[in-house]
């Protein structure tokens, strides 16, 4: 298993997305499957288990999951059954360290994306269900020191920027003229911190992101709060 000083991701897996986006058919895929496991899926999978420990000391109640299909690394294969591009693979690689209390995409966690020319860090909870978007409104409306604690604190600041979508109209429920109404607005509880590939690349690429991650947590925080979840 890879130490924390030696690399997990090399320019080859940036090699690959590129060249998959460019040949984005099954007969490319099937030609360079060896590619996809040996420079993508292998070392993705060696920095989930590997990143297990660093997660443990964040918080007890996040899964670092390893396994080859249904665990941390996200499908390749794109959904298309309702889509208008039929590109059958994601030119990206997602990883995603999600609350035990979820089964999806769609609950507190941790998210590395790796793609050429937009690698990021994201925190928070992506497109929450409308009873879990009600909870933490609510939290919000009724805490508003801790969530500007939770986005406002130094080490938060200087690696994150609030993202996501938002209403352009108040909620229901909701004054326009009231003091958190921007916050309010979000439809995705998350912030983002850009990585560059050089850093991917590097053998400190563990402690950076472990790091980075530690400082996004008091986001996650307010989040598991506001759902009553444990963090």
């Amino acid at each position: 298993m890879p130490t924390s000083a030696q690399r997990h991701f090399t320019p080859a897996l940036f090699k690959f997305m590129r060249d998959l986006k460019a040949n984005n058919d099954r007969e490319w895929f099937n030609e360079n499957k060896h590619r996809y496991i040996k420079d993508l899926k292998d070392p993705a999978l060696g920095f989930i288990l590997e990143f297990g420990q660093h997660l443990d000391r964040i918080s007890p109640h996040f899964r670092a999951d390893p396994r080859g299909n249904g665990g941390s690394l996200f499908r390749i294969y794109r959904d298309v059954r309702f889509a208008k591009d039929k590109s059958p693979y994601k030119t990206f690689t997602g990883i995603y360290f999600k609350h035990l209390a979820g089964k999806d995409a769609h609950t507190p966690g941790f998210y590395l994306n790796l793609e050429p020319g937009h690698n990021w860090v994201g925190v928070g909870i992506w497109r929450p269900d409308s009873p879990t978007l009600k909870m933490l409104r609510e939290h919000v409306a009724e805490h508003p020191a801790q969530w500007k604690k939770a986005v406002g604190n130094k080490a938060f600041t200087e690696k994150f920027t609030v993202a996501g979508d938002r209403l352009k109209r108040p909620p229901k429920g909701y004054d326009k003229d009231h003091p958190m109404i921007e916050v309010l607005k979000m439809k995705d509880f998350i912030a983002v911190a850009p990585l560059t590939q050089r850093q991917v690349t590097g053998t400190d690429f563990m402690k950076e992101f472990s790091g980075v991650c530690r400082a996004g947590s008091s986001l996650v925080r307010f989040v598991c709060e506001a759902i009553k979840q444990p963090f």
